[in-house]
């Protein structure tokens, strides 16, 4: 039973110490060989109406017309967020899966 607790505790260990030489490098954007990410159309579209809607003069407006202004912000903020691509795990998510690689290993 020691060892069991001895590796899971080395196992942690080993988890939470990274190494920070592999985030040390600095990468040179001129001899990169990616290629920077197209935005798509509907994108520029959206980020395009932001700008307008914060060039606007907005004293001159109603209280409702800065309502629905306020409205189309949220909507379009709520939309670009949902455009990104991206996978995201919860904190909770990465416990249950630590757990279950310690358990199962």
């Amino acid at each position: 039973m020691k060892k069991f607790t001895l590796y899971t505790m080395l196992m942690i260990a080993s988890l939470t110490f990274i190494p920070n030489q592999i985030t040390a490098a600095v990468k040179n954007p001129t001899t990169s060989t990616e290629t920077p990410k197209e935005v798509p159309a509907e994108v520029k579209i959206l980020l395009l109406r932001l700008d307008e809607i914060k060039a606007m003069d907005k004293s001159e407006l109603s209280s409702i017309e800065k309502k629905t202004l306020r409205k189309e912000v949220r909507d379009i903020k709520s939309t670009l967020k949902s455009t990104g691509n991206g996978v995201y795990l919860s904190v909770g998510a990465i416990i249950i899966i630590i757990l279950l690689l310690i358990l199962l290993l």
